[in-house]
């Protein structure tokens, strides 16, 4: 079962793809991520991307499909892809198609998480974290049961990502539509596409995935 999962910041899912992996056996393939192994580790695509990337350039589509290429091929992705941040045209939707056709396999769906995002602001603007466990809280969704004291580990501590505002959730929002914009009709067309609410409770949004997964939806 291979998928591209989209959903803008906040939507939750990053959340369901580490649910994907954890019980389905499956890999979730993010390019930034893969860019940075690679270049620690010093593979021979990792030196190629380290070079553009020193230069002050973007990495090319061609480094990118090697990136994924290379991770298709190595042990652990038996139980299928999910694709996350790739691909954002066209021809990246194009040459994964190739990628996958010259392993046997095929893209299955298109999965995203749709969003309002009046309430996603309020959702991304409003959580906080323990600054010692990192466990997560919100403003009005889940304070600590005894105030200014995290429930996990009892710290005192807590702290807010500088980039939880309104005004950088409502820029996110916008990237992410001229982003995904190009790819959807793409996939719309072959019937691949699968829309379910991010904005309900996690374990009905996993429901929801899969049903798709399943065939069921």
């Amino acid at each position: 079962m291979n998928i591209i999962l989209l959903g803008p910041p906040g939507a939750g899912k990053g959340t369901q793809a580490s649910r994907l992996v954890e019980e389905r056996g499956m890999v979730q393939l993010s390019t930034g991520d893969m860019l940075r192994a690679a270049v620690k580790a010093g593979t021979p695509v990792g030196l190629q991307a380290k070079a553009v990337m020193e230069a002050g350039e973007l990495v090319s589509d061609a480094i990118v499909s090697a990136l994924i290429g290379e991770r298709l091929d190595s042990a652990g992705a038996h139980g299928g892809a999910i694709f996350d941040g790739y691909p954002r045209t066209q021809a990246q939707a194009e040459a994964l198609d190739l990628l996958l056709d010259e392993r046997g396999e095929k893209l299955d769906y298109v999965v995203e998480l749709t969003v309002d995002e009046e309430a996603l602001v309020d959702r991304i603007t409003g959580r906080f974290t323990c600054a010692t466990c990192g466990e997560g809280y919100h403003d009005r969704y889940k304070l600590p049961k005894v105030q200014d004291t995290c429930d996990v580990c009892g710290s005192h501590e807590f702290k807010r990502r500088p980039d939880d505002n309104a005004e950088t959730v409502r820029t996110r929002m916008a990237e992410y539509r001229a982003k995904t914009a190009p790819i959807l009709p793409f996939y719309e067309t072959r019937g691949l596409v699968r829309r379910v609410d991010g904005m309900a409770p996690i374990a009905e949004v996993g429901a929801q995935i899969d049903a798709i997964l399943d065939g069921a939806a």
